[in-house]
């Protein structure tokens, strides 16, 4: 077989998995729970969309999607989370 078929064939089947990645855990970011792990899904879909980006030879955008939206956006969002967290279901008012 002819090295470039391979490539081709590899590039594919890792386009593939990385979209089914995207795709199964961007539905745990909806369907989650807990919010710490729906924000942590999130940033895991963040940056398989980066390297989505950098296999379709967008190297700068994989690159700022990283930097802007894992990052910051992913930063923010878990701060956020963990500062505004509250027990829900104590029975402390109980007592």
């Amino acid at each position: 077989m002819d090295t470039s078929i391979i490539a081709d064939v590899l590039e594919i089947l890792v386009f593939a998995v990385m979209a089914l990645l995207s795709i199964s855990c961007a539905l745990f970011v909806v369907t989650a729970k807990d919010i710490v792990r729906s924000a942590l899904s999130l940033i895991v879909v963040m940056f398989v969309v980066a390297g989505l980006y950098i296999l379709l030879n967008a190297q700068f955008l994989g690159v700022i999607q990283v930097l802007v939206y894992v990052g910051a956006i992913g930063v923010l969002i878990m701060f956020a989370v963990m500062l505004t967290k509250k027990d829900f279901g104590s029975d402390k008012d109980a007592e």
